[in-house]
């Protein structure tokens, strides 16, 4: 293998995985493999507070949920923290980070002032010719305070800034634990991270960060930032909207590879193709298809998308998502009841959009509540439902011809349409006005069940 590119997902393990932060992989992991190159996942969990193992866990089982999987093991940022520090060391003796021994009050006093002239806040780089003194202090980088710094950006083209609006920013906190920017861009390093590919929220931590580089003499990641997913509405994407996470799909029944695929088209194009397979995604992806603005994320497409991923799906191995998808969201079915679901599940996958649309579909075989007929059934319908009950008490075991020979025995003796037979027997055999038609849930069913569902009112 050409390991000439190696990429990295990078993400902290406070939360479920955002359903940006998949995208992200899922791009980072297809140009590695388009190019013969390796796609590693390091884990940012510096943050002691704040990152927490199931979380870790969380985030690799998603991505192994969405065939996203790392060449080598996923990698700690923690356990190179001494590294982290050493390299905050060899700046300050190098002369490109100093001790700042500013107290919260005085940066708080910096601030006010910023405030009131309505200015960004910059931290004022007092402490940076200063002698060293006693006391609690952070190791700040010093940024290049003038002139103008540029980024050929593999998505955005050239990007510059002024180098005035990049502070000397903390790599050593006071307690002498390294911030992002430092443990970042040293683990870049020691994984020999060839190219950076992430959000565009990252721009001014990539401008920070290749000032280190260039302080320490490191060869420098190309780099790639990708537009940010919005709502429908353009707005930063919200927990409380229910879409924001990958587990927020998961728990409606969407296909881990129709998610891949709409992550795949969602800021990312290919001529006018719409359906990729896992191996069409590696060998048709490239940067140069990434579009420049912000995506927004369209849950009525992902809906649509996993409908037709549904509709096409080889039914067995859907049937064995669908299995998994109960034992892990939902309440457990009986075997009995599991068994019929699988030989009809051609009938219950009918229309349905989601794993959770089909467990609703199918909800009637297990989950059977008598209704209340007094209210729901006028009289008429009572007497030909009592009808149909009588005549179906014979039938056996296997002869759902018969059943059937009945229903239009009755509707052509009654002079009735279909619909006002069959609507009323649906609410009574499934609880349901919204089930399938009356000879699949017979059949669904079983002659058995269904007789002994009407025996519980007639």
């Amino acid at each position: 293998m050409n390991n000439s590119i190696i990429v990295r997902f990078a993400p902290s393990p406070t939360g479920p995985l955002h359903i940006g932060g998949a995208r992200t992989a899922l791009f980072n992991w297809l140009f590695a493999k388009k190019n013969n190159g390796l796609c590693l996942l390091r884990i940012e969990d510096t943050d002691k507070e704040r990152s927490k193992k199931e979380y870790e866990n969380q985030i690799i089982e998603t991505l192994n949920w969405l065939e996203i999987n790392p060449d080598k093991e996923p990698f700690k940022q923690s356990l190179n923290i001494n590294k982290h520090v050493e390299v905050a060391n060899k700046l300050i003796s190098n002369g490109n980070a100093y001790k700042c021994f500013c107290t919260h009050e005085e940066l708080e006093k910096e601030k006010e002032l910023c405030r009131k002239k309505n200015l960004p806040y910059v931290y004022s780089r007092k402490c940076r010719d200063k002698e060293e003194s006693s006391g609690i202090f952070v190791v700040r980088f010093k940024s290049k305070a003038t002139g103008i710094s540029q980024l050929d950006d593999l998505v955005q083209g050239k990007i510059q800034i002024l180098n005035s609006t990049i502070e000397d920013f903390v790599i050593l906190r006071g307690d002498a634990t390294p911030t992002y920017q430092l443990s970042a861009s040293v683990d870049d390093h020691l994984m020999n991270i060839t190219h950076v590919i992430r959000g565009d929220d990252h721009k001014i931590n990539t401008f920070k960060q290749v000032q280190i580089f260039e302080a320490m003499g490191w060869h420098i990641p190309k780099y790639a930032h990708i537009p940010l997913i919005h709502s429908r509405e353009g707005k930063k994407l919200s927990k409380r909207d229910g879409t924001a996470t990958v587990e927020d799909y998961q728990k409606i029944g969407i296909l881990s590879e129709s998610l891949r695929n709409y992550l795949l088209r969602l800021g990312w194009s290919y001529k006018d193709k719409e359906i990729f397979s896992l191996e069409e995604s590696i060998q048709l992806f490239n940067l140069e298809g990434i579009g420049k603005s912000p995506s927004k994320l369209d849950i009525d497409r992902i809906l649509s998308l996993n409908e037709t991923y549904i509709k096409n799906f080889n039914e067995l191995k859907l049937f064995s998502y669908f299995t998994k998808y109960i034992n892990d969201f939902k309440n457990k079915i009986d075997e009995d009841s599991l068994n019929k679901i699988k030989i009809n599940f051609g009938v219950f996958k009918n229309k349905a959009k989601t794993l959770e649309d089909i467990y609703n579909n199918c909800k009637f075989v297990f989950d059977y509540k008598k209704i209340d007929i007094e209210n729901l059934i006028n009289k008429d319908e009572k007497n030909l439902m009592s009808l149909f009950a009588e005549k179906i008490s014979q039938i056996q075991y296997n002869e759902h011809d018969k059943i059937k020979q009945v229903i239009e025995v009755i509707i052509d003796e009654k002079k009735i349409k279909y619909k006002d037979f069959g609507q009323p027997l649906r609410l009574i055999l499934t609880g349901t006005k919204f089930a399938p038609s009356i000879n699949e849930i017979i059949v669904c069913l079983g002659i058995v069940e269904t007789k002994k569902r009407l025996s519980l009112y007639f």
